[in-house]
């Protein structure tokens, strides 16, 4: 089987080169790049005015499945990353049963095989059931394919029990992906503490109980030599420390979401339940210090944090609505309005947060347009124009607080493994 991307910008993150070249794909696999290649009988994509990219990772999805799939399925997630141009997604273990085990990291990639749309990457627990006690079987884990630790959704309070996390981690040479917050100072918080959690009646989540756990993991991460991936930084602060932290040579990097690099906390004025995550939208500062972090390399990754609910759990009062909000099919849309089209990043330092960067933390032979690699591929059209409409989604959940908005550049087709599961915004 053979296909032929012509007419395209190819960006490659790996190497660093922007150039006007054909793709040639044989048989899954990049066989051949240059000028006006023949097509040979091969099928043509013409991908005029379009960038073409390593196939997107997000290294922080949550699929729900098993045991929430009314929120998501594995295989609704996975044409929403489809239809969003991700190839591959990394999916957090705060399932039911939690995927602390090698049975449940088997289960979720024998589910990802049979939808057959993208790569799905288990992250296992690092403690029994998310609980924050006892370490969950990582050597097990690992061995039946999970390519992280994670106790996401809820953090591991115990620095004692991340100490141990971090040591066996770090013998396994696996990479812990850490929740940072300390529930004692979120105190059941709905939302950013400062002014406008004052005025609109609504428990605060202080920056600090983010920033404090960023500080302890880092002290963790320098003593035991891990490799420690911070979540979803929302704060000026936690910018502040991670950049530290690298420059005197820690393993620590970091990944911000689209909804933190766009939103502040004025977005939950109208008590919008989809604006309720956690960690919470911030200040104008706090969302300046996250893109100044994106442009300078303090973080190297986006990811979504893509968190599907049911429209019942989400049509509440703002108090007792579940934190998250979906994110796989708005993300590169955002990415380009907010980030690229301003001048924050360049396409090629875009698509290196989008790709490269993911997969070396994770350790995933992907990222890349090198002749030999996976025909792992994304198509962007950074000029389409298109307005958010939830209703269109692949996903099943409609909590984003992006409905109606006008963005600028659009994934213009998906190939995983030399085949093509979407094109123009239809999962195929």
């Amino acid at each position: 089987m053979k296909l032929i991307i012509k007419n395209g910008t190819l960006i490659d993150p790996a190497t660093g080169k922007v150039s006007e070249k054909d793709l040639l794909i044989t048989d899954g696999r990049i066989t051949k790049t240059g000028v006006n290649l023949s097509t040979g009988g091969a099928e043509v994509l013409d991908a005029s005015g379009k960038l073409v990219t390593p196939g997107l990772i997000d290294m922080h999805v949550h699929l729900r499945e098993p045991g929430f799939e009314a929120k998501e399925t594995i295989s609704s997630g996975s044409c929403a990353a489809a239809r969003g141009g991700f190839t591959s997604i990394a999916c957090m273990p705060n399932t039911n049963p939690a995927a602390d085990c090698a049975a449940i990291v088997s289960y979720i990639r024998g589910k990802a095989r049979e939808a057959g749309k993208v790569n799905v990457y288990p992250i296992g627990a690092v403690t029994c059931g998310s609980k924050g006690d006892e370490l969950a079987e990582m050597g097990d884990m690992q061995e039946a394919g999970a390519v992280a630790f994670s106790d996401d959704g809820q953090p591991v309070m115990s620095a004692g029990v991340m100490r141990r996390a971090m040591q066996y981690a770090g013998m396994l040479n696996m990479t812990i992906i850490s929740h940072c917050e300390d529930k004692t100072l979120a105190g059941g918080g709905s939302m950013h503490e400062g002014f406008r959690s004052t005025v609109l009646g609504l428990p605060g989540i202080p920056a600090c109980a983010e920033e404090v756990m960023v500080a302890r993991d880092i002290l963790l991460a320098e003593e035991t030599c891990c490799r420690v991936h911070i979540a979803h930084v929302s704060t000026a602060g936690s910018v502040r420390l991670v950049r530290e932290a690298r420059a005197r040579g820690v393993q620590v990097t970091a990944e911000a979401t689209p909804h933190h690099f766009t939103l502040t906390d004025k977005a939950v004025t109208g008590y919008d339940t989809s604006t309720k995550v956690n960690p919470p939208l911030r200040t104008e500062a706090d969302v300046d210090a996250v893109k100044q972090g994106l442009a300078d390399g303090t973080i190297s990754v986006i990811a979504t944090d893509h968190a599907p609910h049911t429209i019942e759990e989400k049509d509440v009062e703002y108090g007792l609505s579940p934190f998250g909000m979906i994110g796989l099919e708005t993300a590169v849309g955002l990415v380009w309005t907010e980030l690229v089209a301003t001048g924050i990043l360049t396409p090629l330092e875009a698509v290196a947060k989008l790709s490269f960067n993911p997969a070396k933390i994770l350790g995933l032979p992907k990222g890349t347009l090198a002749v030999g690699a996976d025909a792992d591929i994304t198509i962007i059209d950074p000029a389409a124009d298109w307005t958010v409409d939830p209703e269109q989604f692949a996903s099943k959940g409609r909590n984003t607080p992006f409905g109606g908005r006008s963005l600028q550049g659009l994934p213009y087709a998906t190939i995983v493994g030399g085949r093509i599961v979407m094109r123009e915004a239809v999962v195929l």
